[in-house]
Formats: C-alpha cells, sequence, structure tokens
C-alpha cells in the first residue's frame, strides 16, 4: 500500500528552511533505507507544498516521520495530513490492474 504524507507549507518556507534542511534529509533518507519512504519533495515553482511517498500496510511510518520532523516540530507546515494512494498502474504499483 501506497501512502502519501502532504505538507501545507508556511509563507516564509524557503527563508527557512536552511536552518532545518540538513537534519530534515537526514530523517527522509533514513526512511528511504529503511524501505518505508518512496519519492519526496516541495512542490511547485515557486515552492507551494511537499509530497512525500511512504509504502507499507499502514500509514504509521508515514505518520512517525511528520511528528519527528523538524519542518513540522518548527513551524515550517503549517498542517500535513497522510492519505493512502491506492496505486493501480505502473511499475511500483502497490495493487497493479491490468486492462
Amino acid at each position: 500500500m501506497h501512502f502519501l504524507l502532504q505538507y501545507e507549507l508556511a509563507p516564509d518556507y524557503l527563508a527557512r528552511r536552511p536552518t532545518f534542511r540538513q537534519a530534515h534529509l537526514t530523517l527522509a533518507w533514513q526512511a528511504a533505507q529503511r524501505g518505508e519512504l518512496v519519492l519526496a519533495g516541495a512542490v511547485g515553482d515557486p515552492v507551494e507544498s511537499a509530497l512525500l511517498l511512504f509504502q507499507g500496510e499502514t500509514p504509521a511510518p508515514a505518520e512517525r516521520f511528520a511528528a519527528a520532523d523538524p519542518y513540522v516540530l518548527n513551524g515550517l507546515v503549517v498542517r500535513w495530513r497522510v492519505l493512502p494512494w491506492n496505486t493501480v498502474a505502473g511499475p511500483l504499483a502497490a495493487a497493479p490492474v491490468m486492462p
């Protein structure tokens, strides 16, 4: 199963990001090395949000990530939520449905 961790960013996110970026990226790469995080990054130009794609049986890894993320803890993320994503097409689809 896939889960999207969706971040709504503070208006001053880009100005404040450098202070917390190293710790955030360390957390992200640790999650990737555990096989939980598939992809992550900021969305838009200029940046307007961020999406992090997790895989697993439950949303717990995504929820734990957000709870520990320096961006969340320091107010760079004003709101977050985890959404189940029923992926059905593509090489990484969790539940492939062929035509």
